[in-house]
């Protein structure tokens, strides 16, 4: 037993578990939390963002890029209610929200005292997978634990904690030799594993489709894309699990051309939202398999058979099922490359975003990151930025939020800080969080932002004009010159009009960013981009 306060037990749990930063802002309710950091800053390193959304976005870039556990700490009230946005868009990447609460002899009294909320613990757990409070300083090893047993188990989500600000300053004596709490593994169901390779060997053109829950399984779905000649679809989270430079990975506009032939769908840590809610047709066709951690995904959407279990575990169990009485069939790998050939030639159509995405993929290495944003060449990244390994495209997922981008992307390149980093952004988007370049200069974070500047929020705007006779209305937008705003925070900025001209600034950015930010502004004329959405909703979207 040692006598240590509340913060310090968190903190060294936290390092326990292999935390290496903590993003956030101190304040009254967490100052103790903070001073604890500071006392062991040689072992974990706190990065102070200037909003408390940046810290939330900087905890979910850094989780969603390296699926190690993110950390956030703000100050209850209004500052946990400014990271909502960003806790939300963690709904698949292991994410902890610490925050403060008023002192623990006012809870829930109502007294209005400074940041309280009616209920901040319910309102956190509606936001995550789960949500507790420590109320004395003695439970803390054990809260905390549990809080990483739900990080890094089950369906990945965030989690919260909350702590009221007594409590973290409260020595007592504590057991910091608590063990860690092992979360559960599931295992395939043998019957079912049977029953789906049953339906594998009937099936004729399967398709795999593969979401987020599906990363650490990659080597095990290329294994069985290969036995079972079946093409793997991937949408946001899922892209790179199967490389785009193999026969066998899909994005979603190679995927949908294919779609019309199959007989057997495979999700694999999925929602399934391409062939569920953007493609539609013909879902009911074919049969459908669905692996998920998470059992609630197979009453949402119903497949033919639901397996729960683990993705890794139940491909590999399916593979060793599929070696017995298996014929496998002739390579497909002609026709699928066909297939991606002529889906590549007709998104080249969305102008003038692809021109800008193939460079920007010629001159970035193979490893790097491209965080996109709710923009134009954002959306056309979805499917015309070549993705070659998990986690390298790192996206805001089905919360579509404009703002996201720039602030993951300093979290993602505070986790890799020696692989090169890019996010896109459209001038809207940007706009959200340019108050973290001072963040970024101030911690030499090497992130490469690439800013689309047509002078609107582009979406909006042609909505308007397609929907509303033309009315456009809130959607355009008065910009600041991009490059002398960079600059006057010290990042490093460019200027491209151009394609040719953005490769150039790349190259040069690429060089930059080992010294810290870099800002390239892209002037689009406004309302000049072809709509991206004809490969994103081909099924029921009209334009």
């Amino acid at each position: 037993m040692e006598n240590i306060t509340c913060s310090e037990a968190i903190v060294r749990t936290l390092i326990k578990h292999g935390v290496e930063a903590v993003f956030g802002i101190p304040g009254a309710q967490t100052y103790h939390l903070f001073d604890a950091l500071q006392q062991y800053q040689d072992q974990i390193k706190t990065y102070v963002s200037r909003h408390e959304q940046g810290a939330a976005y900087m905890a979910y870039g850094y989780a969603k890029s390296t699926g190690k556990v993110g950390a956030y700490c703000v100050v209850p009230g209004p500052g946990v209610l400014n990271t909502t946005a960003a806790l939300c868009t963690a709904h698949n990447a292991p994410v902890l929200c610490i925050t403060g609460q008023v002192p623990s002899a006012y809870l829930g009294v109502g007294h209005g005292m400074l940041h309280e909320l009616p209920d901040q613990l319910r309102t956190l757990q509606t936001l995550t997978k789960w949500a507790m409070r420590i109320n004395h300083t003695a439970e803390a090893p054990a809260i905390v634990e549990s809080a990483f047993k739900h990080l890094t188990s089950g369906r990945i989500q965030p989690v919260a904690l909350e702590i009221p600000m007594d409590v973290l300053g409260q020595a007592a004596a504590v057991d910091m030799d608590f063990p860690s709490i092992p979360g559960a593994v599931i295992e395939p169901d043998e019957a079912k594993i049977n029953t789906a390779a049953d339906m594998i060997r009937k099936a004729k053109h399967p398709m795999l489709y593969v979401g987020s829950g599906a990363v650490h399984a990659k080597d095990e779905i290329a294994q069985l894309a290969r036995l079972i000649q079946a093409p793997v679809v991937s949408f946001r989270g899922g892209r790179g699990i199967v490389g785009d430079d193999t026969p066998y990975g899909f994005n979603c506009a190679a995927g949908y051309k294919y779609y019309p032939r199959i007989d057997l769908t495979i999700g694999i840590g999925t929602r399934l939202e391409l062939p569920a809610f953007r493609w539609q047709e013909g879902i009911a066709d074919h049969d459908m398999i669905r692996i998920d951690i998470d059992p609630t995904q197979s009453v949402r959407l119903r497949g033919d058979i639901g397996i729960v279990s683990d993705s890794r575990l139940a491909v590999q169990a399916l593979l060793n099922e599929l070696q017995q009485g298996y014929a496998a069939p002739p390579s497909r790998e002609e026709e699928f490359a066909a297939i991606k050939a002529e889906s590549w030639n007709e998104i080249q159509d969305i102008q003038p975003q692809m021109s800008y995405l193939n460079v920007m993929r010629e001159v970035l290495p193979r490893d790097a990151f491209l965080v996109e944003e709710i923009s134009q060449v954002g959306f056309a990244s979805w499917y015309g930025f070549p993705v070659y390994e998990p986690r390298k495209l790192v996206t805001c997922g089905y919360q579509g939020n404009l703002g996201h981008g720039f602030q993951t992307g300093i979290g993602v390149k505070i986790a890799n800080p020696d692989t090169p980093v890019v996010s896109i952004a459209g001038d809207g988007g940007f706009m959200f969080g340019v108050q973290e370049l001072a963040t970024a200069v101030q911690y030499k974070v090497g992130l490469i932002t690439v800013i689309f500047n047509n002078n609107a929020f582009g979406n909006v705007r042609r909505d308007q004009q397609e929907f509303f006779a033309g009315r456009v209305y809130g959607s355009e937008l008065q910009n600041p010159d991009f490059v002398k705003l960079a600059q006057s925070f010290g990042a490093s900025a460019y200027r491209a009009e151009t394609p040719e001209q953005l490769k150039h600034c790349l190259e040069n950015a690429l060089l930059d960013a080992e010294q810290g930010p870099v800002v390239i502004e892209v002037p689009c004329e406004t309302g000049s981009e072809a709509s991206p959405f004809r490969f994103l909703m081909p099924a029921n979207y009209g334009r």
